[in-house]
């Protein structure tokens, strides 16, 4: 996606609009998500000791090139997603090359039809192309995911169906669950493997009302992140058949990601699965309760046009458009915070270009959002716009 944003730099070194902020939205005292990676070192570390203690003992010896907590924590997401085995990986954009990839050596078809909002095509750098040598295949022209007929109609033949899921640059959106079993069928009836990227798959299981094994189900290898959804350092995982996962660990290693000891984020991770995990659907819920307030804020308000996407969101974000450009969203979202605390709109805006005219921010929702009342959210929404025509 091309993308106008508001500039981070000065020539006179005084504190940009960006840096501005950044600042007000990490000292905001009311906020509607309040993730780990924005408090200082010491508070980040001092909480994985304490939280870490009761999910693992800390007498045990670290893990070295793998082993220990690491593979006790592989051992527990292969469980989660009732997959024969998982490998743990520095990142997801490593972790999906190497899986494509040795499915690409496997059937012999290094085509993966995927949606052209997916993260590789969108924030990987061509990293498909250029370094792993996957040849992504457009697999529908629509904002949605790929239909059953789309699949079955591709005039290329393709060796992997990959799914986001959910679509982040779509609005986080995902399909119903007759959807993704038909369209599932439809590539395997092409003889194509299906992967999906569930960087945010924990979030999902109360949209498809099933289990999180009963989604991976559908695919035959699945990626989850540990710091999305989870609250994590960093790392991701990657679950399937327990010879695929052998082949992935040894790419993993050519592909630079054999660390030498990934304990902190093993243990984050852990911690995640433990405390966030079961809060999910909750918190997931309470996100349909947002969205729909900031709605009622913004007719309350008497604004003329907005977007809110999708109107019921699937997962714990969405989208907010408004026909402003993104430098005044930011500059409004920055005075209410310094002015009242408050800060409903804490990612930056930005100008997609099309259509013109429009900006659009995301929304993601975290334990603070349990502490507002729809009424709170309307009327922090309606100052908002307050401060967006000053």
């Amino acid at each position: 996606m091309t993308t106008n944003t508001v500039s981070a730099t000065t020539d006179s070194g005084e504190s940009t609009p960006a840096e501005r902020h950044e600042r007000a939205m990490r000292t905001a005292e009311r906020v509607l998500a309040r993730p780990s990676a924005t408090t200082t070192l010491r508070d980040r570390l001092t909480a994985l000791l304490e939280d870490g203690s009761s999910v693992y003992d800390l007498s045990s010896a670290p893990d070295i090139y793998g082993g220990g907590i690491v593979a006790d924590l592989e051992r527990k997401v292969a469980d989660l997603l009732g997959k024969e085995d998982a490998a743990f990986f520095p990142t997801g954009t490593m972790a999906q090359q190497v899986a494509l990839r040795c499915w690409a050596e496997r059937t012999g078809n290094r085509k993966v039809a995927l949606h052209p909002l997916s993260h590789p095509e969108v924030f990987e750098a061509n990293a498909f192309r250029l370094v792993s040598d996957l040849h992504p295949v457009p697999a529908t022209g629509s904002p949605y995911h790929p239909t059953a007929a789309e699949i079955s109609s591709l005039p290329a033949t393709f060796g992997a169906l990959m799914l986001e899921l959910p679509m982040r640059d779509a609005g986080y959106l995902l399909p119903t669950w007759e959807e993704l079993v038909a369209v599932t069928q439809a590539a395997r009836e092409r003889n194509a493997i299906v992967h999906f990227d569930g960087a945010r798959l924990w979030e999902c299981t109360s949209h498809f009302d099933r289990t999180l094994a009963e989604i991976a189900a559908l695919a035959d290898t699945v990626y989850v992140s540990f710091y999305k959804s989870l609250d994590g350092l960093s790392g991701a995982a990657l679950a399937g058949p327990r010879s695929l996962i052998a082949e992935t660990r040894t790419w993993r290693h050519r592909y630079g990601g054999r660390i030498f000891q990934q304990f902190p984020a093993a243990l984050a991770a852990l911690v995640g699965l433990e405390r966030e995990l079961p809060r999910l659907p909750e918190r997931v819920a309470r996100t349909k309760v947002v969205a729909s307030a900031m709605a009622e804020g913004f007719r309350a308000a008497g604004l003329s046009w907005f977007k809110v996407l999708p109107e019921r969101p699937h997962t714990l974000q969405f989208q907010v458009w408004l026909p402003f450009s993104a430098e005044s969203l930011v500059a409004a979202a920055t005075r209410q915070a310094e002015d009242t605390g408050v800060a409903v709109f804490q990612m930056p805006w930005w100008e997609p270009g099309m259509p013109p005219g429009l900006s659009v921010t995301e929304v993601t929702t975290d334990a603070e959002s349990l502490t507002w009342t729809a009424d709170d959210i309307r009327a922090a929404v309606i100052d908002f716009v307050r401060y967006l025509e000053r």
